[in-house]
């Protein structure tokens, strides 16, 4: 038995390095929608390929093990573990059950684990654009600065930093501080602006509505004494500003695997994709036969995605937000509690 499994670990480790030599010999791909040979899927990894419920696509985990396997061999990450979003599956299932399209692999321990994740909401500007999303489907995506919109594509994890968001109540009268952590991606490609654009991950809370309230005995207290205050809202099952969003509980999974750990993130679709999704769909032509792949119940809820460049997407922006001025910044209110 023993002789077995010492077998068996060598055929394993025969076959990452033949992985690691073809991603070599492969060169780096501008862009890992024109892959063209896939590197075999792991005997244990298939039963979780596919497109059912806490499945990941086998294009989306053919990317993302590429993208893993490229950067173990430049030596950007050692982490024994990657992760992969697929942002064309939808946020619910129904019944309060929500759809898991954000997963973690560890090929090393032979785990998978598929879980929820926001995608970017999106915004409507009002006479002049509306690239929003919906709360269960994304049907628009952009690079554009202050789109609010996800950018799929290849993605390495970076620096951690938590920040203090305010107080919240809890149990009788004690108020606790939210301190939220976010994980900085860096991209290439058409994901190469992440940084300027401050896209990451972080658990899906926030405080609403912020008022001021009167602590001076708090760190956090500015020079007149006053701490932010607000309601703890989960928005697990909503969107994000084009950030990832995590679960409180899967956040903590994920920020302790990555700490002083980076590792890859690939996230599907990739402008190419969305663009060749576009064309079949208005030539009523079958996905799978064209050898393309979008989640079929978020396609046909929105008909047909939509990719907006940041060079189409920026100057409109900029028009609306010339239009219409933020006013100047005003203290917060006063807590009445």
């Amino acid at each position: 038995m023993q002789v077995r499994s010492l077998f068996l670990e060598i055929l394993r480790l025969v076959s990452i390095v033949g992985l690691i030599i073809i991603a070599a010999l492969s060169g780096t791909p501008r862009s890992f929608a024109v892959e063209k040979v896939p590197l075999p899927i792991p005997a244990w990894l298939r039963p979780h390929t596919g497109t059912g419920a806490g499945q990941i696509a086998p294009v989306v985990l053919e990317r993302a093990r590429a993208l893993y396997l490229q950067k173990v061999r430049e030596g950007v990450v050692k982490n024994p573990c990657y992760l992969a979003m697929d942002a064309t599956r939808p946020t619910s299932l129904g019944r309060g059950k929500l759809g898991r399209r954000f997963y973690i692999i560890c090929e090393d321990d032979r785990t998978f684990r598929a879980m929820s994740s926001g995608y970017g909401s999106g915004r409507n500007l009002r006479g002049i654009a509306s690239f929003k999303n919906g709360t269960q489907c994304a049907k628009h995506f952009s690079n554009a600065q202050d789109s609010n919109l996800t950018t799929g594509g290849a993605y390495v994890t970076a620096e951690e930093t938590t920040s203090f968001k305010g107080y919240y109540r809890v149990s009788g009268k004690k108020d606790v501080p939210l301190l939220r952590t976010f994980v900085q991606f860096d991209g290439e490609g058409d994901t190469a602006n992440a940084r300027p654009r401050e896209i990451g991950g972080h658990p899906a809370v926030t405080l609403r509505p912020i008022c001021r309230k009167k602590a001076p005995q708090s760190p956090h207290a500015n020079k007149d004494g006053y701490v932010r205050f607000g309601k703890l809202v989960n928005y697990t099952s909503g969107r994000s500003n084009g950030c990832t969003s995590w679960s409180p509980s899967d956040s903590r999974t994920i920020i302790a695997m990555l700490r002083g750990n980076p590792t890859t993130l690939y996230i599907y679709p990739e402008a190419s994709d969305i663009d060749a999704v576009a064309r079949a769909v208005k030539a009523r032509k079958s996905l799978s036969r064209a050898g393309l792949y979008w989640n079929f119940s978020c396609l046909k809820q929105i008909r047909t995605p939509k990719f907006w460049p940041k060079e189409r997407l920026e100057p409109i922006i900029a028009r609306y937000q010339k239009a219409h001025p933020r006013p100047p910044p005003q203290p917060l209110p006063i807590c009445r509690r």
